[in-house]
């Protein structure tokens, strides 16, 4: 019975550690994210007493039992070797998704990737660089400084939405590993604290940092090609060789057509995995579905007293969101198919797809960005509970 009970805790605690926190059948659906962080930090205490357990039976059996049985507990041995072996060197998720060996950035003249790939675009400082997302969605972050200032670039494919934070916590330049998942999202572990901190919204949800939320940067979801045309002067993550075979595994992943079921679009309105574009607001938060964004080009909403308007691009590819109240002036913009701009219906002025005022009594000014995300439907409503859906 000692010898059972042992084996037990030692096959149950190496399993259930990893089971909680990946995307294994039925993980992911139940809140188990403190069961799993307990597990994690005493995963030792644990192990220690299934082998205080099996120790006693083990010597007697190889000292007074036959053969069979020798052989029998040896199997149970090796199984659980192997058990332990995959499940702390295979299965957890930063031996699966590891960090770029060589980051290399390159000017828009040097470039190698091609300008319809999505990229999540920061600029700070009057710095611009662009992460491909089928680069950075492998890798799930990559930390970087751009004008000046330390990023952590982070991309979950599995929700489908890119997020920059500032890596400091407490003041402190931290560095963060993938830790696995919490309801399909991608979680990270400060080497600090050992705080478990959830990827679409920065916020620690286990250990001593608990609530704890790291401070967002601006950043953009474009195509690349939209991204230059913004910011020139702009440089690229390039791919790393080291990893070519694990980003081939991610082709078709910008336009949903990738073979995964974890990652592959849902084409409906409103599903698990259809695609929508998200805002958030003095903790409201609203959802816009794409595929009506597609069919509009252009949306003029008002969301918590906000008038704001959503946009697609020509691509079908890149999206903005702007305050549409300029000047004390509230406009209600209109896409204009003969010049492939945007003209506001108050003054007839003509806008860029940069937002920016190139013809009528505006000229010179510029709208101001909304933060948004383009995300699948399930997680959004996940970790924005209560969020209202846009109808026209």
């Amino acid at each position: 019975m000692l010898l059972i009970a042992g084996f037990l805790i030692l096959f149950a605690i190496e399993i259930l550690r990893v089971y909680f926190i990946m995307p294994f059948p039925g993980s992911q659906k139940a809140d188990t994210i403190q069961i799993a962080y307990f597990l994690n930090n005493n995963i030792w205490w644990f192990r220690i007493l299934g082998l205080i357990l099996i120790l006693l039976p083990m010597i007697y059996i190889f000292r007074n039992s036959r053969w069979w049985k020798k052989i029998f507990l040896a199997f149970f041995v090796l199984i659980y070797a192997t058990v332990f072996y995959f499940f702390n060197f295979k299965f957890l998720a930063d031996k699966m998704f590891i960090q770029p060996s060589n980051k290399i950035l390159a000017t828009a003249a040097d470039n190698k990737i091609d300008n319809t790939k999505l990229v999540i675009g920061v600029a700070i400082n009057g710095q611009a660089k662009a992460y491909p997302v089928e680069i950075i969605g492998y890798h799930h972050q990559v930390t970087d400084s751009i004008g000046g200032e330390p990023v952590m670039v982070t991309y979950c494919t599995v929700c489908r939405t890119g997020r920059v934070f500032s890596p400091f916590v407490n003041g402190k330049l931290e560095k963060f590993r993938l830790v696995g998942m919490d309801h399909f999202n991608a979680m990270f572990e400060d080497a600090e604290t050992k705080s478990w901190w959830r990827q679409a919204t920065g916020i620690a949800v286990a250990g001593q940092l608990k609530g704890t939320a790291l401070k967002e940067m601006e950043s953009e979801q474009l195509t690349l090609g939209a991204w230059i045309r913004k910011y020139p002067n702009t440089t690229i993550l390039q791919p790393d060789p080291v990893f070519a075979d694990q980003y081939k595994g991610l082709q078709g992943f910008d336009d949903g057509t990738i073979q995964s079921g974890l990652e592959k679009r849902d084409s409906a309105s409103w599903q698990f995995k259809s695609w929508v574009i998200g805002v958030q607001n003095n903790g409201h938060a609203k959802a816009y579905d794409w595929n009506e964004l597609v069919k509009q080009r252009v949306i003029n909403d008002t969301f918590q007293n906000t008038a704001l308007v959503l946009v697609l691009e020509n691509d079908s590819r890149s999206f903005h969101v702007w305050n549409r109240q300029v000047n004390d002036k509230l406009l209600h913009f209109t896409f204009d198919a003969s010049s492939q701009t945007l003209k506001d219906t108050a003054t007839n002025s003509q806008w860029t797809m940069n937002g920016e005022c190139v013809e009528g009594i505006l000229k010179g000014s510029r709208l101001s960005a909304i933060q948004a995300y383009q995300e699948f439907w399930h997680s959004w409503r996940s970790f924005h509970p209560g969020t209202r859906k846009y109808t026209p």
